[in-house]
């Protein structure tokens, strides 16, 4: 325990702009603080920096650009591998793991050692590694290298330590898979075809042994050459040169015949008695023309052929093969069972397919049950045992990308009931006609912690839905989806008035939203400049939802046409840069084209029954000015004991009583501070052109919160109306194409960049000095909270307050008065008294705090639940129940007041209320800027956590602003993760690190420690089952597979050591980890000296391999030594 002491006697404001006392506070400007102010401020810090380390903990969501797919059928695993090097391990729920390749190479295929707990990967920088499953986190064992060839293709038999590996110059090589080196046995592309081939076969494409005989291996060549190869006798059985080439190939389980896929769209059926021509060949989907010629179709990537014991007739499941003349149509998965052909149109392209079947044994009846299909953004799984082929129904969270994300929130330590609530609604509206039988990928093992609390991810979309997920104790599953577009009416073509801009546009997007899961009143803030407030109820409602209507925009006096604004002379930037282009309006100065007091979109004016869940109640919406669109919402907060709801924007603050319905305060921020501007900003003169800025100092956004907008007066509601002419600023047209946040295309909120980061690269933050051109600037509001606190130095009391902070990094407080009683608060007005209390930092204000004096959180009063719509109960009436966090409730030894936690883009500070004393100060980053800042609870205690531009992630102690953690977590920050990377309480954080993928990390060293008991097994002790016993009949006319000793035809005894210029093989980590685990005694020890050795042995062979070299190099020369002095030997000396 470490005590913080600091005298506020004496001490000064905290407005570094006038140092000699405090700006202009209203009618208290420049008296002395009224309020009790303690000698010394006393408060045990607790956390320490050993409390934090960064680490990630799970990844939702669907793998993105996934590339191969694996199942083991023992352990009942499935793996993905994507092509940013990642695997995805997925089992039962709950047992869902993602590791990744340190290179980022592309994961090309996978391979199980099946109920062995491992896999094998093979990747596209031509590496091989073996990563081990028998521990919570996979880790790899072995890496190989290879340096000459490329990697096509791999096989690996069940129950076999040899790995078969193609290469794209024709090889096959052959890998142990215990020491991952090298076989000596290879079988050359050469001696693979007949030396009479004039052409080379092409890359290697299918592997796989014979089910009848383990010493026969097939080999496939792009070209259409098929080769059977007798491993024993290094020799070819037979060749096949078909003329198509071969995609993929896939064994009967007697062994007596195959059948390939080819890039014509035709299935050939090869019978090994006979391998001069195929016995079958056939279309499945061309048609047989008037000519007689079969049509054109798309190549078959790949087949599968199955066998099943209740039917004599067997499964052929294949990708592709539709006709060229069927444009448009969706990728389809083509089930053949017998006559019966269906075909599943699917989604999205496939990548891969898997059937799944009952037994590993390839030479014994298959019994597919399920056919896996991996999608380019989907994962589906039909059921195989139901006629009608049903999907199962998916357990993973593989949706959260169904429409583009454009906005996170993370909220922990949630009410218990309400995931229950929110699951009990959601249910009611999922999709019907799954497959009834259990999911099929059901291994691994996972058990819900001790330590667990409710948690509650909120995700919103460009398409305007938002989505509920339970994210308690590393899971992640939807509760309840909730569409905002539904509040409002269709856009009609034909309307001129709004929606000729709204063709192929997403108006409804999310852009942020605020909950309270206390009082379950939900506020979404669209792009469309809406504000849509929801409360929760039990039951259906017949309602009308209220819009109010807001202008809150710049006033345009004069008007200033293009030739004014070319001739207009730039503002010079002292770092260089160039002021940018503002972009072309998209409607023309015509009388068409002036809007004027209208919305962006049309609220629904009609009853509306509103089923069980979220139903809307109020809608705020900023309207069109003098063809001027409205600005975007820069930030939203709600108190739901107040009853108040605030937002702001690039041009102003507007405060709503959402109880009675109607508009508190619609001011710009200059209008806000009155006589306390701290820039002395005067207002212009509505006769002079005004020069239109989109910058505070170069013209162009630096920022992320800053706005661009013109500079004027924001129009308060009732004031002067006088004549003006429409016309385009460089403000923000009123809808864009929203993409996802991974896309970068929507704007969200304070924490979000703008127009020239959208060039995914950080610009500097705008410089802490006010310049002239700052005075002359419209500043943006760019974060709000209600809070009980002091709005004047002279207040004894807090009060209700609206804490302001706006993108010049000023601080205004905003008192309120709020009627106690609920009859009076029902009817009587809020009065809203900006007081011009100004406070200031560096950079664009991004959150509040707020602590007593003991250094304790205060959370903001809240109103419990209450169901609206609930039936009227005589004994217990429906009464307004509030919470209220009072600051002086627990520090009677403090004495009155409270502390306020403030941090901008570039620095914190803590100031102690009503005195308004700057206690401790902490510039953050110089070089850099703060993108998202919360109060976060951890470990009984409370900190302040930073995501810097940079890629740093910030942890400071509060009040006292220590610095506890400085980590480079992402070198490299794009716009994706900057948008939507959230703190919550308990040491945990999310951002979206692909456009289809959640990662979860905690910065709580606790957490850290004991994520190994959080996360589910992935490999569980199964015997392996045995193979059937075919009976004596099968067994004496050749039924039964024939085995042989891989090891005594592969190992380096009868084969030799192959080159070790071929191949590097690299140790893993994964090895040194289990060793670590294992250390303190002999067996680590001997280990690490096995390890060693290993790598002695190594450099060893490597000296060898140069030795045998300048051997052979001496007896070469020996040899022609001995011919030249046999050729001379009997001359005579005048012979030479």
């Amino acid at each position: 325990m470490k005590k913080f002491r600091k005298v506020l006697d004496g001490l000064t404001t905290s407005s570094p702009v006038n140092p000699g006392g405090s700006p202009g506070c209203g009618s208290a400007a420049g008296t002395p603080s009224a309020a009790p102010t303690p000698r010394e401020l006393e408060i045990q810090e607790t956390l320490m920096s050993e409390h934090f380390q960064i680490c990630k903990t799970v990844r939702h969501g669907f793998p993105y650009q996934p590339t191969a797919l694996a199942f083991d059928p023992v352990q009942k695993i499935l793996a993905i591998g994507s092509r940013s090097g990642g695997i995805r391990i997925l089992g039962r729920p709950g047992v869902d793991c993602h590791s990744q390749h340190e290179s980022g190479a592309a994961v090309l295929q996978m391979q199980f050692l099946i109920n062995e707990g491992a896999l094998v990967t093979a990747c596209a920088d031509d590496t091989l590694h073996l990563w081990s499953l028998r521990q919570r986190l996979p880790a790899i064992l072995h890496s190989l290298k290879f340096n000459r060839e490329r990697i096509t293709f791999c096989h690996l038999p069940f129950q076999s330590k040899w790995l078969y590996v193609g290469t794209e110059r024709g090889n096959t090589h052959i890998v142990n898979i215990e020491s991952f080196i090298l076989s000596g046995y290879v079988i050359m592309w050469n001696k693979a075809i007949e030396l009479s081939t004039k052409t080379h076969p092409g890359p290697v494409v299918h592997l796989s042994d014979s089910p009848k005989d383990e010493g026969k291996l097939l080999i496939g060549f792009e070209s259409g050459t098929i080769v059977m190869w007798d491993l024993r006798a290094k020799r070819a059985d037979f060749r096949i040169y078909y003329d198509e080439a071969i995609h993929s190939v896939s064994w009967h389980h007697e062994g007596r015949q195959f059948m390939c896929s080819h890039s014509d769209g035709s299935l050939s059926m090869w019978n090994m008695r006979n391998t001069a021509k195929p016995f079958q060949v056939t279309f499945p989907h061309g048609k047989t023309q008037r000519d007689g010629r079969k049509e054109s179709c798309k190549p078959i990537l790949k087949v599968e052929y199955k066998t099943s014991r209740n039917s004599s007739e067997a499964f052929v499941i294949f990708s592709g093969g539709l006709s060229y003349d069927k444009a448009g149509r969706r990728p389809t998965l083509t089930i053949m069972h017998g006559k019966a052909i269906t075909v599943l149109e699917m989604d999205y392209p496939i990548v891969d397919f898997m059937v799944l079947c009952e037994t590993p044994y390839l030479n014994e009846v298959q019994e597919p049950y399920a056919v896996v299909v991996l999608l380019e953004k989907d994962f589906v799984v039909v059921d195989l045992t139901q006629s009608n082929f049903p999907i199962f129904e998916n357990p993973y969270p593989m949706d959260v990308h169904e429409s583009p994300v454009t906005c996170t929130a993370y909220f922990a330590d949630c009410p218990p009931d309400i995931i229950p609530v929110l699951y009990s609604i959601g249910a009611k509206h999922k999709k019907t006609g799954y497959s009834h039988k259990e999911w099929p990928v059901s291994g691994g093992t996972w058990t819900v912690g001790s330590q667990t609390y409710p948690e509650i991810i909120i995700t919103g979309h460009a398409d305007g839905s938002i989505k509920f997920w339970d994210a308690t104790a590393i899971t992640l599953q939807m509760l309840y989806k909730l569409k905002t577009s539904k509040v409002f009416e269709k856009p009609k073509t034909g309307d001129m008035g709004r929606s000729a801009d709204l063709v192929e546009e997403d108006p409804y997007a999310v852009q942020m939203i605020s909950w309270c899961p206390q009082s379950r009143i939900f506020c979404v803030v669209g792009i469309s400049a809406h504000v849509i407030l929801y409360r929760f109820s039990k039951h259906d409602a017949n309602t009308i939802i209220t819009s109010l209507e807001l202008r809150l925009q710049c006033e345009m006096e004069d008007v200033i046409s293009p030739s004014d604004t070319e001739n207009t002379p730039c503002f010079s930037d002292p770092s260089g840069h160039s002021p940018q282009p503002q972009p072309p309006s998209p409607r023309s100065n015509t009388p068409d084209s002036v809007r004027d007091s209208i919305p962006c979109l049309k609220v629904k004016d009609r009853m509306i029954r509103m089923p069980p869940g979220y139903q809307a109640e109020l809608v705020v919406q900023l309207l069109w000015v003098d063809g001027e669109p409205p600005q975007q919402i820069t930030c939203l907060d709600l108190n739901s004991a107040y009853g108040l709801l605030a937002l702001g924007n690039c041009n102003g603050l507007a405060v709503v009583d959402y109880l009675q319905k109607t508009i508190l305060l619609c001011m710009s921020t200059l209008e806000l501070y009155g006589s306390a501007d701290p820039f002395q900003r005067l207002t212009r003169s509505p006769r002079k052109n005004r020069q239109s800025t989109s910058d505070h100092v170069n013209g162009h956004c630096t920022s992320p919160t800053s706005q661009p907008c013109p500079s004027g007066r924001a129009r308060v509601p009732g004031g002067p109306e006088g004549p003006r002419l429409a016309r385009r600023g460089p403000g923000r047209p009123p809808f864009r194409k929203a993409q996802s946040a991974a896309c970068m295309e929507v704007s969200l909120p304070v924490s979000s960049l703008t127009e020239e980061s959208r060039e995914n690269s950080f610009s500097r933050s705008r410089s802490s000095s006010v310049s002239s051109i700052d005075r002359e600037t419209k500043e943006a509001v760019t974060t709000l909270q209600f809070a009980e606190s002091y709005g004047r130095k002279s207040d004894s009391l807090p009060t209700p307050c609206l804490w302001v902070g706006t993108s010049l990094g000023l601080v205004l407080i905003i008192p309120m008065s709020i009627p106690t009683d609920e009859q009076e608060r029902q009817e009587d007005p809020v009065t809203v008294a900006p007081t011009g209390t100004v406070l200031m930092l560096k950079g664009s204000v991004l959150r509040f705090g707020f602590l007593d004096c003991g250094g304790a959180l205060i959370n903001s009063p809240y109103e419990v639940w209450r169901d609206q719509h609930a039936p009227d109960d005589p004994d217990r009436p429906r009464k307004r129940k509030l919470v209220n966090f009072s600051p002086s409730s627990s520090q009677e030894a403090c004495g009155d007041g409270h502390l306020a936690v403030v941090c901008s883009e570039r620095q914190a500070k803590v100031f102690y209320m009503p005195s308004q004393a700057c206690l401790y100060v902490h510039n953050i980053t110089e070089s850099s800027f703060v993108l998202r800042a919360d109060v976060v609870s951890v470990s009984n205690s409370v900190c302040l956590a930073c995501f810097c531009a940079n890629g740093h992630i910030m942890i400071l102690s509060l009040p006292s602003l220590r610095p506890l953690l400085d980590v480079s977590y992402l070198p490299l920050t794009d716009m994706r993760i900057a948008r939507t990377f959230c703190f919550t309480n308990g040491g945990q954080a999310l951002y979206l690190c692909s456009p289809t993928e959640i990662q979860r990390i905690t910065y709580s060293q606790e957490m850290c420690v004991n994520l190994q008991e959080t996360l589910g097994e992935l490999f569980t002790p199964i015997e392996t089952p045995e193979a059937q016993n075919r009976g004596f009949l099968k067994g004496f006319f050749g039924g039964n597979a024939q085995t042989f000793d891989r090891e005594e035809l592969f190992g380096e005894a009868s084969a030799g050591k192959a080159s070790r210029s071929l191949a590097q093989h690299i140790p893993g980590q994964g090895g040194i980890e289990g060793m670590k685990a294992a250390a303190g005694g002999v067996v680590g020890d001997l280990a690490r000296a096995r390890i060693a050795l290993d790598e002695r042995g190594q450099r060893l062979g490597e000296l060898e391999e140069r030795t045998a070299l300048m051997m052979t190099s001496a007896e070469t020369f020996s040899k022609h030594a001995h011919e030249l002095m046999l050729k001379c030997k009997d001359k005579k000396w005048y012979q030479f």
